[in-house]
């Protein structure tokens, strides 16, 4: 199977730590049964999310996803073939910070419609760069 990438954002509804906890736990358990790596940025007011392995996986996951509840305004940014993993080495790298995506008045002002590809997949090169380094974005 090719490989595949895709970059999705949403708006959390009923966002809390035990939700989120939740999230976390069922998208790494299902991202290592159907071999998907990806990392999440998230926040109160949004998640932005980085899917890549099989094309198949990855748009069923997509899927799965958009039908669930605890995701609201999904918004796909970005879906491509790839060449090589970005975020190999976890099942889903989680950055709890995210302080340097848009402000909370961004998103509320429309950030996540307006978005470029190329934008969107900067913070997740920032991310990863910061993951090598082990410092801060």
């Amino acid at each position: 199977m090719a490989l595949f990438r895709a970059i999705y954002s949403s708006r959390p509804f009923g966002f809390d730590s035990s939700i989120l906890s939740g999230i976390l736990l069922d998208a790494r358990r299902a991202n290592k049964r159907d071999r998907i790596t990806g990392a999440l940025i998230c926040r109160s007011d949004v998640y932005l999310q980085w899917l890549e392995g099989p094309e198949e996986r990855v748009r069923d996951t997509l899927a799965r996803i958009s039908c669930d509840d605890r995701h609201v305004e999904m918004r796909l940014h970005l879906s491509e073939p790839a060449e090589e993993r970005v975020f190999g080495d976890w099942a889903m790298l989680h950055d709890p910070a995210a302080t340097w995506i848009w402000s909370h008045d961004e998103v509320a002002q429309g950030a996540m419609e307006t978005a470029k590809p190329d934008e969107v997949k900067g913070f997740f090169t920032r991310l990863r760069a910061q993951s090598n380094d082990g410092g801060q974005p």
